[in-house]
C-alpha cells in the first residue's frame, strides 16, 4: 500500500495506530502484563466487596436527624454526597498497592497505570453524573473534566497540553497561548460562578441588616464590584496575560469615557451620591421636574427604576435626581397631608359643622393625631353652597392601595347626612321680563 501521498494527519493516525497495536501485543503475550490484569481484577473484586461493608456504616454514622438544620447537619449531608466515590477511589487504591508488589517482581507496571488511569475516569463519570447537582457545574463536567480525564486516561494529555501551549495568538502588543484560552475559559466560568454565588450570598446577608435602604444598596454594590474585580484580576494572572499590557487599553478606554461614554460615567457618579446621601431611596415616591413620578424599585449603578400605580416601569437615569427638582413623597413610612374639599347648603349653621367633621374622620385608622389632628376649614361661600375642606395627616400615598381621601369623603358624607345637613346642588333663579307676557295667567 502507498502511503507516501497520503496526507500528514492520516500518516500521523496511521502510526498512532500501530504504536496501540505494538503495545496491545505486548501487553497480550507478556507474563507480567497478564499477572498486571489479575491485580486489577483482584483489586477491583476487593474493592466492590469493602464497598459493601463500608458504605451502610458511613451512612448510617454521617446522617443526622431529619429536622437538625445546624452547620454540622449540613456538613455531614455534604459529605454523603460523595458516597459514589467510595468504589472508584478504594479500587485505585488496592491497585496502587498492587502495582508496587508487581513492579518489584516485574520490573514494569504498564497495565496496572492504565488501570488506576482507567479508575480515575470512572471516578470523574460517577462526579459528574451523580455529585454535581448545579446544572452549570454539571454542563462544565460534562464537556471539560470528562475529556480531560479521557485523555489523561489514553495517555493524550501531556501530547496535548504541549500542542496547546506552543500555538501562539498574538493580539497587537498582547500575546498568548491556545493553552492559556482554554485554562481562561475554565478558570473564567467558575471564577465568575463562584463570584455570583458569592454576591448572591453578601446580598442575601446585607439585605437582612439593620441599616438605611442607602448604604445597605451602595454596600452591596460595593462588594459586587470587589468581588467581581477580583475574579478578573484572577483571570489575567491565570491567563498569563501581563496587566500592564493592557495600558494601551485603558487609555484607550479614557478616552472613551472622557468623549462618548461621560453621560454613563455622569450617570454612575450620581448613582454614588444618592447612595451615599440617601436623598431618594427604594421604596420612595418621586416626582421629577420631567413630570416622570412613581415609586422607586431598583437603584442600578446607571439608572433607577420607577413603578407607577398603573404597573408601567419607568428607567429614569440617575443624573435627573442630582440636576432637577425632585419632590420625594416618601411613602416608606413618613406622614402627608391631604385635603377632602365637600360644600353645604346655606340654609346650615356652619358653626357646627367644623366639629362634626373633624370628629367623624378621627375615627379613620389609618388618619394621624400627629403632627396634627383633622381640621376643618371655611374656604369660601360658592354659588350653590358654604364650601369647606377637611385637612388631615396619613402615612404613605393616597394611591395604590390605599383611598384615604376617598374613605373621608365616606365619613363626611354619612356624618352630614346624620345631622340632617344636607350637600348643596346648582339653584337657578330665572327672571322673566317682556311686555308681551303681561296679562297671562298662571295657567297660561
Amino acid at each position: 500500500m502507498e502511503f507516501d501521498n497520503m496526507p500528514p494527519f492520516v500518516l500521523q493516525g496511521l502510526d498512532y495506530a500501530a504504536q496501540g497495536w505494538d503495545l496491545a501485543k505486548g501487553w497480550l503475550l507478556s507474563p507480567a502484563a497478564w499477572s498486571q490484569f489479575a491485580v486489577l481484577v483482584v483489586s477491583y473484586g476487593l474493592a466492590v466487596m469493602l464497598q459493601r461493608i463500608i458504605a451502610p456504616r458511613v451512612t448510617a454514622l454521617l446522617t443526622p436527624a431529619a429536622e437538625s438544620e445546624s452547620l454540622l447537619a449540613k456538613a455531614r449531608r455534604f459529605a454523603l454526597l460523595f458516597l459514589p466515590l467510595l468504589l472508584p477511589l478504594l479500587a485505585f487504591v488496592l491497585t496502587g498497592i498492587g502495582e508496587q508488589a508487581t513492579r518489584s517482581i516485574f520490573g514494569s507496571g504498564e497495565v496496572i497505570a492504565f488501570g488506576k488511569r482507567v479508575f480515575i475516569f470512572i471516578a470523574a463519570r460517577i462526579f459528574v453524573r451523580d455529585i454535581l447537582q448545579i446544572p452549570f457545574l454539571k454542563l462544565l463536567g460534562r464537556y471539560i473534566l470528562i475529556p480531560v480525564a479521557a485523555l489523561y486516561t489514553v495517555g493524550l494529555l501531556d501530547d496535548v497540553s504541549l500542542l496547546l501551549e506552543e500555538t501562539r495568538v498574538q493580539i497587537g502588543n498582547i500575546g498568548f497561548s491556545l493553552m492559556s484560552i482554554v485554562r481562561g475559559v475554565i478558570a473564567g466560568s467558575l471564577l465568575f460562578w463562584l463570584g455570583s454565588w458569592s454576591n448572591q450570598q453578601s446580598t442575601d446577608y446585607l439585605t437582612k441588616q439593620d441599616m438605611r435602604p442607602s448604604l445597605r444598596t451602595l454596600s452591596i454594590k460595593a462588594v459586587e464590584f470587589m468581588i467581581f474585580g477580583v475574579a478578573f484580576l484572577l483571570l489575567m494572572n491565570i491567563m498569563g496575560i501581563n496587566l500592564s499590557a493592557l495600558a494601551v487599553l485603558g487609555g484607550a478606554i479614557g478616552v472613551g469615557l472622557g468623549f462618548g461614554l461621560q453621560k454613563i460615567a455622569s450617570n454612575f457618579i450620581s448613582g454614588v451620591i444618592l447612595l451615599l446621601e440617601g436623598q431618594a431611596t427604594v421604596g420612595d415616591y418621586v416626582e421629577l421636574d420631567g413630570g416622570e413620578q412613581g415609586k422607586i424599585v431598583k437603584m442600578m449603578a446607571r439608572a433607577a427604576i420607577l413603578e407607577t400605580f398603573d404597573g408601567r416601569w419607568v428607567v429614569v437615569p440617575n443624573e435627573d435626581f442630582i440636576t432637577t427638582r425632585v419632590v420625594n413623597y416618601s411613602d416608606s413610612g413618613s406622614a402627608n397631608r391631604y385635603e377632602a374639599p365637600f360644600s353645604v347648603t346655606y340654609e346650615t349653621d356652619i358653626n357646627l359643622v367644623p366639629g362634626i367633621v373633624e370628629t367623624a374622620v378621627a375615627t379613620h385608622p389609618g388618619v394621624l393625631s400627629a403632627p396634627y389632628p383633622p381640621d376643618c376649614e371655611l374656604r369660601g361661600f360658592g354659588e350653590s353652597g358654604v364650601d369647606f375642606a377637611c385637612e388631615f395627616w396619613v402615612n404613605g400615598l393616597d394611591d395604590g392601595d390605599n383611598k384615604f381621601t376617598s374613605d373621608v369623603l365616606f365619613l363626611i358624607w354619612n356624618a352630614l347626612k346624620k345631622e340632617g345637613i344636607e350637600m348643596p346642588y346648582p339653584r337657578r333663579v330665572i327672571e322673566i321680563k317682556g311686555e308681551g307676557l303681561k296679562g297671562l295667567t298662571p295657567a297660561q
